[in-house]
């Protein structure tokens, strides 16, 4: 990534991640609320710890004991944030050389739910979504995205099988065999 599109990004981005409200999920101005247990909040801190890259906002708990949104800046690429599934308010920022690297590094993972590029240019996302191994490849929207109706599922260790209406029904109905002689 051309340095000075790393600094502009790093630059927005980072005050917007301080800006997220955390607090309690059933107050409709929270935008980040606690994780799942005290221990995966204590495993997400020290994962957060031990990463080599550079912690550029939170990765400390607010007065009520949640977990601040935490950006960190080119971790290590076997840095458990870097690597795990972290299923926290944490995110990494990973300098880049080429689309090729990204591509690289994106691959690199043992899981592969989804992947997203960010660009002006449709034809290096088409490429993307050929090389990258995710179940599904979002362009310039949140690798989060998800609607109901569409194909949702994963590969490597993310999964094997597929979520949607189709796949439900599927899941849903007990077949049966019915043999009627005459």
């Amino acid at each position: 990534m051309l340095d000075g599109a790393w600094d502009s990004f790093v630059a927005d981005f980072v005050p917007n991640v301080e800006a997220l409200k955390v607090g309690d999920p059933a107050d409709p101005d929270t935008d980040v609320g606690p994780v799942i247990s005290e221990q995966d909040r204590d495993r997400i801190l020290e994962w957060v710890r031990e990463s080599r890259g550079d912690v550029l906002t939170g990765g400390n708990l607010t007065d009520e004991g949640l977990i601040r949104p935490t950006v960190i800046a080119n971790p290590a690429r076997d840095d458990k944030v870097q690597c795990e599934e972290v299923f926290g308010p944490v995110v990494t920022l990973t300098r880049t050389e080429s689309l090729d690297d990204a591509i690289e590094q994106a691959n690199a993972t043992k899981y592969g739910l989804q992947a997203a590029i960010f660009t002006g240019d449709l034809q290096p996302a088409l490429e993307a979504a050929k090389r990258l191994e995710f179940g599904g490849v979002i362009v310039n929207e949140a690798p989060t995205f998800r609607a109901d109706q569409m194909p949702y599922g994963g590969v490597k260790g993310s999964g094997n099988t597929k979520e949607g209406p189709a796949w439900a029904v599927r899941e849903m109905t007990e077949e049966r065999l019915v043999v009627i002689q005459a």
